[in-house]
């Protein structure tokens, strides 16, 4: 039986132009300001490093905050491998005050990529001796959690010191994702409390269907999850209707997914990944294919991803036709 749509999202990845990056983060604070206003329940960022993609997701949050009141807003996901888990504890509770508490990072773990490339800019005196696995992402919940950070708590001179991080975010640490996309993952998510990302990359395990592996994803982490069929889980697809899109646009949409539709069915590179299909059509297409996906049956939360590389008019056409016409297909209905 499939489950009513409770919360819609989408994710953008916030490309921008190398000569001219302040139009780029612009345009994904006005996509996210116009995203409440069709009824959005959420709007997630990806993280990009040395790209012309968001590198600092917190600080644009930070600005959506101050632009929206009603949309909770996201990170999928923030590599920690990147990061100081104590001082990104400390502006993500700076962003989740200022937002009134709506904020959900998600989060991965491992080491940076291309890490042999970047050690000597990023831990030049440290990288042979950094932990780059859970144990990064449990100290970032512990420090939000409000665990002692320092032994030392008074007063110094006219200086006051406190013993954990500050400004200490009420109820952030029960609000963390992890986006896994192997069993050991999302096993780890599930025994640890954190809610599930699950997305369009998943790796294959016993077959090359994309659904078969995802369903199974989700079934392991609410069996192993001590909330059960209650965990949350937040999938992400790549879904792009039409309705009203213009003859350019469907143009560009179908070529888009033509020239990533041959990876769909193939594992890629060591881990065995596989990709999704992207879904582009009428609202009643997309519809029909999602209640026809064994995956899809299981969540009730969902950020669907705007495709890279498109214009800001193509950004809005996407988000009123899920908000006013694939939502409404879904179950979907505003703060429902």
């Amino acid at each position: 039986m499939t489950r009513p749509l409770r919360s819609l999202g989408f994710l953008t990845i916030g490309l921008f132009d190398r000569e001219n990056p302040r139009a780029g983060h612009e345009t994904t604070l006005s996509i996210i300001e116009r995203g409440e206003s069709l009824g959005f329940d959420s709007a997630w960022l990806r993280d990009r490093h040395l790209q012309y993609g968001i590198s600092s997701p917190v600080a644009v949050l930070a600005a959506a905050s101050q632009r929206t009141s009603r949309i909770r807003l996201g990170t999928a996901v923030i590599p920690l491998g990147w990061e100081n888990p104590l001082r990104l504890a400390e502006d993500l509770a700076t962003v989740d005050v200022l937002s009134g508490g709506r904020l959900e990072p998600g989060f991965s773990v491992g080491p940076p990529r291309r890490l042999d490339e970047i050690a000597p800019a990023l831990y030049p005196d440290t990288a042979e001796h950094e932990e780059f696995g859970y144990e990064r992402l449990g100290r970032l919940r512990r420090f939000l959690a409000g665990e002692e950070v320092s032994p030392f708590a008074g007063t110094e001179g006219i200086e006051e010191y406190s013993e954990r991080i500050e400004p200490h975010a009420a109820g952030l640490s029960d609000r963390l994702w992890y986006g896994a996309g192997s069993p050991a993952s999302t096993t780890w998510a599930a025994e640890n409390g954190f809610h599930l990302l699950t997305s369009s990359v998943i790796q294959s395990t016993k077959t090359t269907d994309f659904d078969t592996e995802q369903d199974a994803q989700i079934r392991l982490y609410r069996e192993t999850h001590p909330d059960g069929e209650n965990a949350r889980v937040s999938q992400g697809l790549v879904v792009v209707p039409t309705d009203t899109a213009t003859p350019d646009q469907r143009r560009r949409y179908e070529a888009y997914a033509d020239s990533r539709r041959g990876r769909v069915g193939i594992p890629q590179g060591p881990r065995g990944l596989l990709f999704a299909e992207d879904l582009v059509g009428t609202s009643e297409q997309i519809a029909e294919q999602l209640h026809a996906t064994r995956a899809f049956g299981q969540v009730d939360e969902v950020a669907f991803a705007l495709p890279f590389a498109l214009e800001p008019d193509d950004y809005v056409q996407i988000l009123e036709d899920i908000a006013g016409r694939l939502g409404p297909l879904l179950g979907w209905t505003p703060g429902g």
